[in-house]
């Protein structure tokens, strides 16, 4: 079988990842791309229970209640259902992945509970624990949406306003937010992401001017 092609698009909460994964999809569709995609977590599925109740308080009302590596247990089993029994076979046969989030949010949004000094260790469990002992396929490329915490915490806030939606329990907690920022910065240059960054001369860039940033470095991978 030809092994596939595995692409991940990341960013912290508020980075604008959702609008720029589903920009992206349109245009590969416009372009005739063949591609599959998937997004997680899969909230809807029965292996996300852990993660509803995780991400609900329901194990404590606070990130750090739930330790890194069991956390990141929940995530992995999620994404392990998911290849099995949805995208595994079309990746195993060449087919092209486009995946909003990955093990890279583990790396994230986990590591952030950890000091720096411990996080190597912890990059490098995650990766033999899912791309080794599960057998989950290793990314090809990672393209991370670098974005500042000020407009991470506004863009989240603008967006329950919108939708009428209550921030979990990491989204709540603006020291954690800015601990997974830093995470990511140190888990890009651990993992060798290709970063977009969202501001230039301090201001935020246009959304299809970052788009077409991605779309040309995904073009030029493919």
């Amino acid at each position: 079988m030809a092994q596939g092609k595995l692409i991940v698009l990341e960013g912290i909460d508020g980075s604008g990842k959702s609008s720029q994964y589903r920009r992206l999809c349109a245009r590969m569709e416009q372009d005739r791309i063949a591609y599959n995609h998937i997004v997680f977590p899969r909230y809807e599925q029965e292996s996300s229970a852990l993660i509803r109740m995780y991400l609900a308080g329901e194990f404590g009302t606070h990130p750090n209640d739930v330790n890194a590596y069991a956390a990141s247990m929940f995530y992995a089993v999620d994404r392990y259902a998911a290849y099995k029994t949805d995208w595994g076979k079309l990746y195993e046969n060449g087919a092209l992945i486009l995946s909003d989030r990955y093990t890279t949010s583990n790396a994230v949004h986990q590591g952030a509970k950890l000091p720096e000094d411990e996080l190597p260790d912890f990059f490098a469990w995650l990766s033999d624990l899912e791309y080794g002992k599960m057998g989950l396929p290793r990314p090809d490329l990672v393209i991370y949406l670098d974005v500042d915490i000020q407009t991470s915490l506004a863009r989240m806030r603008r967006r329950e306003a919108r939708h009428h939606t209550k921030a979990d329990i990491h989204e709540k907690d603006t020291s954690y937010l800015e601990r997974c920022l830093r995470t990511a910065q140190l888990a890009a240059e651990y993992y060798g992401w290709t970063r977009i960054p969202f501001l230039k001369d301090g201001k935020e860039r246009e959304l299809m001017e970052k788009n077409d940033e991605i779309y040309r470095v995904l073009r030029d991978y493919i």
